[in-house]
């Protein structure tokens, strides 16, 4: 899809107050239309949009990427817009480059005092979020505030996950057995107690962004209060962007002790997400992984 939809070009002119001067497709992600915007103004927007989104999954999004943008610690895109009928978001272009090595350190620090911001609960979502569904990519699971981490992370991530996943044919009985044997010791296995962190919720390196001059962008949140040995687990699973980003988050914000001990126990959500999305080796990569704690 070369340039804007009808609808979608006059939606956006309308919610914007401006004319659309020239568009170019770029890559949205794994399940949105994105193009690059240049307006008559002369500034120069990103906007995702897709044939079956609903005003809701933008709101969502948006409400995410101003929660993780008011700590002023990492950059973040500003929102400039968003519609419906069609729905579509608009954010601020980032000129996209490389990380480099400041950049990197840089986010390690930014990303720690956007996790010591801290979330209400465990479970609760960005102000502004317009229903009680946490959007991991297309993956829609409906949470709400738990009294602990493990009670958050078994009961109303990795649960509802391992059945979906199972009942797609996506994760073997014998892996479901084995996450499902992991989750029983979740309390033990889970470390010191921690107050909830501002999560970006999805973080892998894919939503880790260098603009041109090296700086480090997070974009594409699935934002909620949760562990935050979460985000960083992640951040780990696909290939890290930068192991400087490690070092100088733990400087910054040194982590519990025993964190080696729960990457493998903190990656089976992705992994869950990856496995109902997608299928292949997921299911099986997730009970490998909670076969690290039996």
């Amino acid at each position: 899809m070369s340039g804007l939809p009808p609808a979608l070009r006059a939606s956006l002119e309308a919610g914007l107050g401006e004319e659309v001067k020239g568009v170019r497709p770029v890559a949205g992600g794994d399940i949105n239309d994105g193009w690059r915007v240049e307006l008559v103004s002369g500034m120069v927007a990103f906007v995702k949009s897709r044939l079956d989104a609903t005003g809701a999954d933008f709101e969502a999004e948006a409400a995410g990427l101003g929660w993780l943008g008011a700590v002023e610690a990492v950059g973040v895109p500003r929102v400039l817009g968003r519609g419906e009928h069609p729905a579509w978001l608009a954010l601020e272009w980032i000129e996209a480059g490389s990380l480099s090595r400041q950049g990197a350190e840089e986010l390690g620090r930014g990303l720690a005092r956007v996790h010591s911001a801290g979330a209400d609960a465990h479970g609760a979502l960005p102000p502004g979020t317009p229903d009680s569904i946490l959007r991991l990519g297309s993956v829609e699971l409906t949470i709400e505030p738990a009294t602990s981490w493990p009670d958050l992370y078994g009961e109303q991530l990795i649960g509802p996950l391992a059945r979906r996943a199972a009942d797609g044919g996506r994760l073997a009985v014998e892996d479901a057995r084995a996450i499902d044997t992991a989750l029983r010791r979740l309390a033990e296995l889970s470390g010191p107690a921690e107050p909830p962190a501002r999560l970006h919720g999805d973080l892998w390196t894919g939503n880790v962004l260098g603009d041109g001059s090296g700086t480090g962008w997070l974009i594409d949140p699935a934002a909620y209060g949760g562990h935050r040995e979460i985000d960083l687990a992640m951040l780990r699973l696909f290939g890290s962007p930068s192991e400087r980003i490690f070092s100088a988050y733990d400087e910054a914000f040194p982590l519990g002790d025993g964190h080696r001990e729960r990457v493998a126990l903190f990656q089976i959500l992705p992994l869950l997400v990856h496995a109902v999305l997608f299928g292949g080796s997921y299911g099986a990569a997730a009970g490998r992984a909670a076969r690290t704690y039996l």
